[in-house]
C-alpha cells in the first residue's frame, strides 16, 4: 500500500491530481486494506486446533475448530474451574499454557505449536492448520 500512496502523492505533485482526489484514493487504499485483513482473519479463524496424543497402548486425535478454541479458553477455564463437578477436569491446565494457545491464535501462529515426549514414550502434539 504505500507504494500506492507514494503514487498518488507524485500525480498530486505533478497536478493530476488536487487534494481532495489524493485524499479520497489514500482512503480507498486503507478501507480495501481493513476489508482485506478481516476477511485473512476470518480464513485463519476457520482453521482447526488439532491436539494429537499417542502412547503405546491408546491413541488420541481431537480436532477443534479455533473459533470455539478461542472463547472456550477465555472464558471456560475460569468457569469450570468454580463449578465443583467440572474443577477435577480443569485443575491440571495451567493458565499460563492457555495463554501461550491464546497468544499462538492472536498471531496466527501455524503447524505445530506443541510437541512433547514424555520420559515413558507419551508423545502429544498441538498443531493449528
Amino acid at each position: 500500500m504505500k507504494e500506492e500512496i507514494k503514487k498518488i502523492l507524485a500525480m498530486m505533485e505533478e497536478g493530476k491530481l488536487d487534494s481532495e482526489e489524493a485524499t479520497s484514493l489514500i482512503q480507498a487504499l486503507q478501507e480495501k486494506e481493513v476489508v482485506e485483513t478481516k476477511v485473512e482473519r476470518t480464513d485463519y479463524l476457520n482453521k482447526f486446533l488439532k491436539i494429537r496424543i499417542k502412547d503405546e497402548e491408546d491413541r488420541v486425535n481431537v480436532n477443534l475448530p479455533l473459533r470455539l478454541v478461542k472463547v472456550a479458553l477465555q472464558s471456560g477455564l475460569s468457569i469450570a474451574s468454580k463449578i465443583p463437578e467440572s474443577a477435577k477436569y480443569v485443575e491440571g491446565i495451567d493458565k499460563v499454557d492457555v495463554d501461550l494457545i491464546l497468544e499462538a491464535i492472536e498471531h496466527e501462529a501455524e503447524g505445530q505449536i506443541v510437541d512433547i515426549t514424555s520420559g515413558d514414550g507419551e508423545q502429544v502434539s498441538i498443531v493449528i492448520e
